[in-house]
């Protein structure tokens, strides 16, 4: 049966080896039997201060990346979030039956806070837009990572909340989460989630880093005082998270890489991790680097703005007619 899969990226830095891994391949393996809408989620980036000029910029170069990565426009639906006007509108009507102890119970908007007050608003109901974005396509089947997984919870509730209030409209989606590589861990920090956005830039590998940058990055990489290499996220989480990205890398289980490295050194370790991640990365920045500068890029973000559009636009208007919203 064919599924509607929904997901997006903020175009705030260029992905890291995280996001690939932890959402972007999957929406490659997705288009190959589903109905699939991939967004450059630029109006969720705006939730913090963003450089106008390279905010343009690395929209362009996201959806490029995410082309280099292997999504096809003849099979998925790629386009920028604020070149479709509906998800807006949804958001601001979803805000009106969402209530405010389920946002302030997102843990995302508490970290990004940080306890400051001046904050912006759009950073507590973020999670409302989220919901647009998945449920104006009546999406059935979100590929996102686990740090994503409390908005898609909210999502589901609201979506079920309005059904009960108005009667059935919104399909109730699915989360889908990767059995590994779900969250990539900063290099220096591994107990905390990899960001693009992360002021040591040893943290993270970018998908964009030249090979120089990602082997210094990676055999800089935070490990262990003992030398046993194995998976305990608890007690060895540097160790654990480059067993992480190395199995993501090879598609091979944890067990497998485990046993792999069983009887090898940190440097062993490091050295293999880094070829694995340039082995998944080279291919792709050779690509990004044809579209980048390309009409063929244009083109595309046109016609997926336009399809977008048509479906929002009919989730858009039932959404409103239900509500008794208009003439």
């Amino acid at each position: 049966m064919v599924k509607i899969i929904f997901s997006g990226i903020q175009p705030s830095g260029t992905p890291t080896i995280g996001n690939y891994l932890g959402a972007i391949r999957q929406f490659v393996n997705l288009q190959e039997e589903n109905d699939c809408y991939f967004c450059v989620v630029d109006q969720h980036a705006i939730t913090v201060p963003q450089d106008p000029k390279e905010l343009i910029e690395n929209t362009r170069s996201l959806a490029a990346l995410y082309l280099a990565s292997g999504l096809d426009p003849k099979k998925a639906t790629l386009f920028v979030q604020s070149e479709v006007p509906a998800h807006t509108e949804l958001s601001w009507l979803i805000q009106t039956f969402t209530y405010m102890g389920e946002l302030e119970r997102m843990t995302q908007f508490k970290d990004k806070a940080d306890g400051r007050s001046a904050v912006s608003s759009a950073l507590f109901t973020y999670p409302t837009l989220m919901a647009a974005d998945i449920l104006l396509y009546n999406t059935n089947l979100v590929p996102v990572g686990d740090d994503q997984k409390q908005h898609l919870e909210l999502t589901r509730d609201v979506a079920e909340r309005f059904n009960n209030r108005f009667g059935e409209t919104f399909v109730v989606p699915e989360i889908q989460l990767p059995e590994v590589g779900a969250r990539i861990m900063s290099l220096q920090e591994p107990t905390r989630k990899m960001s693009k956005s992360d002021e040591n830039a040893r943290a993270f590998v970018s998908m964009l880093d030249t090979p120089k940058q990602i082997e210094k990055k990676i055999k800089s990489a935070v490990t262990d005082s003992d030398s046993e290499i194995k998976y305990d996220r608890e007690n060895k989480p540097g160790v654990s998270n480059l067993l992480s990205i190395y199995a993501s890398c090879k598609n091979e289980s944890l067990e497998a890489t485990e046993s792999h490295f069983a009887h090898k050194r940190y440097g062993d370790l490091k050295s293999e991790v880094a070829e694995a991640v340039l082995e998944v990365i080279e291919p792709i920045q050779e690509k990004y680097k044809e579209l980048i500068t390309s009409s063929e890029l244009d083109d595309i973000l046109n016609e997926g703005a336009k399809k977008a559009n048509d479906v929002a636009a009919a989730t858009l208007f039932k959404v409103k007619e239900k509500m008794g919203l208009g003439r």
